[in-house]
Parts: C-alpha cells; sequence; structure tokens
C-alpha cells in the first residue's frame, strides 16, 4: 500500500514537473534579440515611405478564417516622425481607416501611437525582424474589447514582409491575423484576393 501511494507522488511529481516546464517554454517564446545579425535589415522609416500594400486574414482560436482583407498603407516623413495611413478593405465591404504616428526612442525602437490603440506601442527592430507590442480596442456589438496585441514582422530576401499577430484576451489567444506586404506599384490590384 505504501509502495502504491510512493510511486503516485512520484508519477504526480513528475507530471507537475513537466506541466510546468512546458507552461515555461509556451511563455519563453522568441526574442526580438534572436534576429540581430540576420538579413536584410529592415528599417520601417524605409521600408513604408510611399505606398505598400498588405493582404491578410484572421483566425479565430480555433484556426477557421473569419475575415479576409487588404490594406493600403502610405508612408511619409514629418520631422522625424513616421506617420502611417492605413486604409482596410473586408470581404465583406467593410472599411476601417487608421492613422499610426511612430517617434523614434532610441536604437531601432519607435514608439507608436493610434486612435484605437490604448497609450503606446512599443516596436523595436533587429536584423529582418519587427516585434510591437500594443493595446487594441475593437468594437463588438455594443462595447469595446481590449487585445493585447503580440505583432511580429519580417522582412524577405525579395522585398516582401510577412507579418504575423497573436491577439491576446485575459492571458489566452483569441485569434491571429497573418499579411504578407509588398512595396506598390504592385503585382495585382487591390480587389483581386477578395
Amino acid at each position: 500500500m505504501h509502495n502504491g501511494i510512493r510511486r503516485l507522488r512520484r508519477i504526480s511529481g513528475r507530471a507537475a514537473v513537466l506541466i510546468m516546464a512546458a507552461g515555461l517554454s509556451a511563455c519563453s517564446g522568441p526574442q526580438i534579440e534572436d534576429y540581430a545579425g540576420s538579413g536584410p535589415e529592415l528599417r520601417i522609416d524605409d521600408y513604408f515611405l510611399g505606398h505598400t500594400r498588405g493582404w491578410g486574414m484572421v483566425q479565430d482560436y480555433r484556426g477557421e478564417v473569419t475575415r479576409r482583407f487588404v490594406v493600403d498603407v502610405i508612408g511619409s516623413m514629418q520631422g522625424n516622425q513616421l506617420i502611417l495611413e492605413e486604409d482596410f478593405v473586408y470581404a465583406d465591404g467593410e472599411t476601417q481607416h487608421r492613422r499610426w504616428t511612430f517617434t523614434p526612442a532610441g536604437d531601432r525602437q519607435w514608439i507608436g501611437r493610434a486612435a484605437d490603440v490604448m497609450g503606446e506601442a512599443t516596436a523595436t527592430t533587429r536584423g529582418n525582424a519587427l516585434r510591437m507590442n500594443y493595446v487594441l480596442q475593437v468594437p463588438i456589438d455594443d462595447s469595446t474589447w481590449e487585445f493585447s496585441m503580440d505583432d511580429w514582422m519580417y522582412l524577405q530576401p525579395d522585398g516582401r514582409i510577412l507579418n504575423r499577430t497573436s491577439m491576446r484576451k485575459l492571458g489566452l489567444e483569441a485569434a491571429n491575423i497573418t499579411l504578407a506586404f509588398q512595396r506598390c506599384p504592385c503585382d495585382s490590384p487591390a480587389s483581386e484576393p477578395l
């Protein structure tokens, strides 16, 4: 009897260690410093000047695609600030506009502000990658929900950017966004993928 209890405790203890290790590895994830020295170098104050187009989709926590969209981005410099005017067109015909203002904040770091972002976004680039964190306010039905956004961009050798964003609520991933950006003139018109 006592041997059975001891064995059960050992198994339970091992299971707890494995669960804790899995939890820690899930939290650790990649860091922006991991991309230092990778190329080509991503400089948002260069890449997003002028006209850029992105094709994207939103997937819910089950992986189901819930929205598709095209976004046209017009970037300009005003003094030392990068201004991005984003115009979204969704597959269902809805449109949305967002204006970002990015201010340099040190070595390859930017502080971003937009009307539907709570407080400030922090963006850091290293090598070919950018990581940006912010809280986005999203109107849903008759209320506004706040999502923590973990936004990663990767500049590819052909000049396109691949972008993946995790949307989290109460620490759980509610959705993710996948985007591909291309400098314009673009290969296809904005309406083609929809």
